[in-house]
């Protein structure tokens, strides 16, 4: 048990959080007074490629149900093309960053090879899903109507 809950020092002179690592080493890994080298890094890598995946999914569906529901709302609604375009523009760029989800989880991360390229593709597909977080709040901003709680909670609040 030596080093458990402590932050050691990576190759590159980073700390690294041993305990977060520890579901995806076996069980005679470094937390329990193993070997370093059993420390399967693409395993980790794979774990989070895969939650990422998932997040994406249901941001996903939740966009297409607020989609749906601009439809139905019809264009009379004041900001209607505007919703509908940034949505459309939304779900394409989570179609984006599945693809390249996909593509990162299926490359081997212990190929030395592959790691500058799957760095490359991690960052890009960072960036992807902060664009597409920063349209989903204008989404909010403008996809949500006034129902009047802010002004009743501010009469009550006597500002």
């Amino acid at each position: 048990m030596q080093g458990l809950g402590k932050a050691d020092r990576g190759d590159q002179g980073r700390d690294i959080d041993l305990t977060s690592l520890r579901s995806t080493m076996p069980a005679g890994g470094p937390l329990q007074g193993g070997s370093p080298a059993s420390l399967n890094m693409n395993l980790y890598a794979t774990k989070k490629t895969a939650a990422e995946g998932m997040l994406d999914i249901a941001l996903f569906l939740a966009n297409i149900t607020h989609m749906k529901t601009v439809i139905e709302q019809g264009a009379g609604y004041r900001y209607y093309i505007a919703v509908l375009t940034l949505i459309s523009f939304s779900l394409a760029l989570q179609i984006v960053a599945g693809v390249l989800i996909i593509i990162i989880a299926r490359r081997d991360l212990n190929v030395v090879s592959n790691q500058k390229r799957l760095d490359y593709l991690n960052n890009v597909t960072t960036g992807v899903i902060f664009v597409t977080t920063v349209i989903n709040f204008f989404v909010s901003f403008f996809g949500s109507k006034r129902t009047g709680f802010f002004r009743w909670l501010l009469a009550r609040l006597h500002f």
